[in-house]
């Protein structure tokens, strides 16, 4: 089965944020129809990933997670990854940071949703570690 996405699109992005996320090895879309289709034409779900520039926890995970290329295989194999800005798209933000807030009563950023082709929630959580959490809070391990 070939990859949802083929590669990186955020070094078209206007956002600061956006850009700093250009050269990970996860193939960030920007929020839009086309990843929509992606995850549809590949019957997928939708790796969402909400933070701005300034966030201290989105440039950990980032760093942890997004940077590692193990981490970036399993992502990219499995989602279409979507990188949003929460400055430049609050009602993205809005959206899902409502939809964790009501199931777990909290919330924050860098904020993570899984949601499907129609981009209903599916699953939502804070920070996302890839290693050094207990199994339930961590991104996967590749296999």
């Amino acid at each position: 089965m070939s990859q949802p996405t083929e590669r990186n699109r955020l070094d078209g992005e206007a956002s600061p944020y956006l850009q700093q996320h250009a050269d990970n090895p996860v193939n960030w879309q920007p929020w839009g129809d086309e990843a929509f289709e992606r995850a549809r034409e590949h019957d997928v779900p939708v790796f969402v990933s909400i933070g701005y520039s300034s966030c201290h926890w989105c440039h950990v995970m980032a760093e942890e997670s997004f940077e590692d290329e193990a981490v970036a295989e399993v992502v990219n194999e499995s989602f279409v990854p979507v990188k949003v800005d929460r400055e430049e798209r609050p009602d993205v933000d809005s959206t899902f940071m409502t939809v964790c807030q009501l199931v777990t009563g909290g919330g924050g950023w860098p904020l993570s949703a899984w949601c499907d082709a129609r981009g209903q929630a599916v699953l939502r959580r804070d920070l996302l570690p890839a290693r050094a959490a207990p199994e339930p809070a961590r991104l996967p391990r590749p296999l």
